[in-house]
């Protein structure tokens, strides 16, 4: 992913509920926001209900702190029957400055599900 390039899935700001005893950002705050990008993917690709079944690769490369906006990014990188998986980035940037930096990144795999919650097809456009 070439992050200059693409639109935000997420963007949003650290704020101080979010933290540890240490003031960084907790990173399961950090992996739910990915999550819930991809989920945004997943949906809009599905025409549908999708849910995680798996992420994998996650690593924090550097801290968030309170007041940091996150700007969250995703590709599909494969789709299968009734999967997909979603490449996804998670960029901060301190409120007063304009460098970037990424944090983590992860591919999470969701399947698109029916009402029952049985795995469906996915539609692809030709």
């Amino acid at each position: 992913m070439t992050e200059d390039y693409r639109e935000p899935v997420i963007r949003v700001t650290a704020m101080p509920a979010d933290t540890n005893a240490y003031g960084d950002i907790f990173g399961g705050w950090l992996v739910s926001q990915m999550d819930m990008a991809a989920g945004l993917i997943a949906a809009r690709f599905s025409r549908g209900r999708a849910v995680t079944i798996a992420m994998d690769g996650m690593q924090f490369h550097k801290p968030v702190k309170i007041g940091d906006e996150v700007t969250v990014y995703g590709d599909i990188r494969r789709v299968g029957r009734t999967s997909m998986t979603i490449a996804i980035e998670a960029w901060r940037r301190h409120r007063h400055e304009e460098e970037r930096v990424k944090v983590t990144e992860a591919v999470f795999t969701f399947v698109a599900i029916d009402d029952a919650g049985a795995p469906r097809a996915i539609e692809q456009e030709n």
